[in-house]
């Protein structure tokens, strides 16, 4: 029975020191992110996004992560949990990206899985929520993969690049995550 593959992906907070690589994989990644994205481009915007999501303990209402390869810790992507509520309620919005040229392959596949556990676990979230661009395919592809169930559309939902765009909506329960985990355990591959 051949046994799963190592993980090549590890998440981290972002730090200062990431500024130089990060503002590089943004360059690089303008035509990937096209209208669907606005990173952080400049240092002050990346010493805001710090701000905002190197946020620490339980009360913190957003969470950023670096999505990294772990053989040459090239950066993959981010993962940003905002809008963090807990109480009853438990339930984040997560945006997430790729970096040219790691793009399409997997990495973000396996980083989401990652995120994912982190979002239950650490964070103690019971509810995930997603929201895609329609034309957005390949990130429509990516949560779909990961087990995202479709719940709605929103029109002129979120002002990006100065214009009003619609989105797809996209949720996880807790539990359909421990379900999938099961589901995937039982799978040999």
């Amino acid at each position: 029975m051949p046994t799963r593959p190592a993980a090549r992906v590890a998440l981290r907070p972002p730090t200062a020191a990431d500024a130089p690589a990060f503002l590089a994989a943004v360059k690089a990644s303008r035509r990937l992110h096209g209208q669907w994205v606005q990173a952080p481009s400049t240092p002050a915007q990346f010493r805001a996004y710090l701000k905002r999501y190197a946020g620490r303990g339980s009360a913190a209402t957003h969470a950023g992560l670096l999505a990294v390869r772990k053989d040459d810790g090239a950066l993959v992507g981010v993962f940003n949990f905002s809008n963090i509520v807990r109480g009853p309620f438990r339930n984040a919005y997560l945006g997430y990206y790729a970096f040219a040229p790691q793009a399409g392959q997997g990495y973000m596949t396996e980083a989401f899985a990652l995120a994912l556990d982190l979002a239950y676990a650490k964070l103690g979230l019971h509810r995930v929520e997603a929201n895609v661009q329609p034309t957005n395919r390949r990130s429509i592809a990516l949560v779909a993969r990961v087990g995202f169930a479709r719940e709605g559309y929103s029109r002129r939902y979120i002002k990006i690049a100065g214009r009003w765009r619609d989105h797809v909506r996209f949720a996880m329960l807790a539990e359909d995550w421990r379900a999938i985990k099961r589901k995937r355990k039982g799978v040999r591959r």
